[in-house]
């Protein structure tokens, strides 16, 4: 086994002496939000034989509710997505909107929140329809004050059978949000 060198152990002692003070005081993330998100966004479709994919600009509106459990929060939210994220191979036919319902859990850092969430989507790709899937991913939101948080989220989507038209579709957005907090 090998000693950690000097260094290495004076900057996890700085670092965790420095984050002492945030830990030991925690905000509280009981109530309702409403915000944005704008990000980008990677639609891919495939079929048997063919597999295309594009990345775009993605953006829209959030609510939800949490409650503070202590350590933890639990909450329920949704929000819905526009972009006009084309495939090359079929570009009569981008996706334009995606909405979800979704849930979250997750620990409280001091004055952030690390969490994983889940739930119900919906996507809606021109002249194809809408079709309903999954969705998993995970973020982080930090107070920057007391009814204010910026953070970023990262989630994949999966639709599977899109519509019923032999197509496999997947969407993995990468945004930044901004929500203000009652």
């Amino acid at each position: 086994m090998k000693i950690p060198s000097l260094k290495i152990s004076l900057l996890l002692a700085t670092t965790l002496l420095a984050s002492g003070p945030a830990l030991a005081q925690s905000a509280n993330w009981t109530g309702v939000y409403l915000g944005a998100e704008v990000g980008g966004a990677n639609f891919k479709a495939s079929t048997l034989f063919l597999s295309d994919d594009n990345n775009d600009v993605i953006g829209g509106i959030i609510a939800g509710y949490d409650y503070d459990l202590g350590t933890f929060v639990v909450g329920a939210g949704a929000d819905v997505d526009f972009t006009d994220n084309g495939l090359s191979s079929v570009p009569s036919r981008p996706l334009d909107r995606v909405w979800r319902l979704k849930l979250r859990g997750g620990v409280k850092i001091g004055n952030g929140l690390a969490y994983a969430t889940g739930g119900y989507t919906n996507a809606h790709i021109n002249n194809v329809g809408s079709d309903g899937g999954y969705f998993i991913g995970g973020g982080y939101e930090h107070k920057i004050m007391p009814n204010f948080t910026v953070g970023g989220e990262v989630l994949y989507h999966d639709y599977g059978n899109f519509n019923s038209t032999g197509t496999d579709v997947e969407v993995i957005s990468y945004q930044i949000r901004g929500t203000f907090r009652f």
